[in-house]
């Protein structure tokens, strides 16, 4: 796997934590040049200094998914260093837990903002200069809550179901121009924004849920993500990949 992505150059939106900062060393390691970005520089520092001990090439820029020039800004960077952006990863994301009478407009604007929204800037900004070029590769995180539903987050199921559906739209969309447009949508994977949240009973009940009867590590998605990034998926678009163990599969487990 260590060649799948040599000589090509990545932008991880959301890359400096959790799952995204597990893709963005993934595709690294699979021997692509990744920027790591996101709203926070020390994260992208540090990101950029495990890239750089694997001996790929990146940049330490900041950026937002919720502002549009500073994702243009990133774009143009990169243009100008690489010359191409061949793949995109949206992994920016957020939620909240409440119930559904307490969800001000504001909160779910917010969430749709960064989740959906925030998905849709990256992919025309940086799916302009792959249309442009004629070839390119994004890839975007799904989740179960596109599929099913998860108690008291509904802005995040209808922001994550919507993912989905931009996911196909744009593979549809942009297919017989090259640009090839997934998403993976991880089961549960244990990282510092939910580990309290996978302690209480809807951890318990998650676990239960899931077959392999035990949660995922993020670096169990790498392997997914690089192959739809590869050229081994160029006849691949419009999928949305689930890894979770088993837990969609499920009906009763005993």
């Amino acid at each position: 796997m260590d060649s799948l992505l040599t000589g090509k150059t990545a932008v991880v939106v959301g890359g400096t934590l959790g799952i995204g900062r597990a893709l963005a060393l993934g595709l690294a390691a699979a021997g692509a040049d990744v920027v790591a970005t996101s709203r926070a520089q020390s994260g992208v520092d540090a990101v950029a200094a495990s890239i750089e001990a694997l001996g790929r090439r990146t940049l330490r820029i900041a950026s937002d998914v919720t502002d549009r020039s500073s994702l243009v800004q990133l774009r143009d960077a990169m243009l100008a260093e690489f010359g191409t952006v061949d793949i995109l990863v949206n992994s920016a994301g957020t939620t909240r837990r409440i119930p559904t009478l307490e969800c001000t407009e504001e909160i779910w604007g917010s969430i749709m903002d960064v989740n959906l929204t925030g998905t849709l800037r990256a992919c025309q900004i940086f799916g302009s200069a792959m249309l442009e070029r004629g070839e390119g590769c994004i890839l975007n995180i799904a989740s179960l809550v596109t599929f099913v539903a998860f108690h008291e987050v509904a802005a995040y199921g209808a922001s994550k179901a919507a993912v989905g559906s931009l996911t196909r739209s744009l593979a549809v969309e942009w297919a017989k121009q090259g640009v090839r447009v997934n998403a993976i949508a991880p089961g549960i994977f244990p990282t510092a924004l939910n580990r309290e949240l996978l302690e209480s009973a809807r951890g318990h009940e998650l676990l239960m849920r899931t077959p392999m009867g035990r949660f995922g590590h993020v670096d169990e998605i790498v392997g997914a993500a690089v192959y739809l990034c590869s050229d081994s998926a160029s006849f691949t678009t419009g999928q949305i990949l689930v890894v979770d163990g088993g837990l969609l599969a499920s009906g009763v487990n005993q």
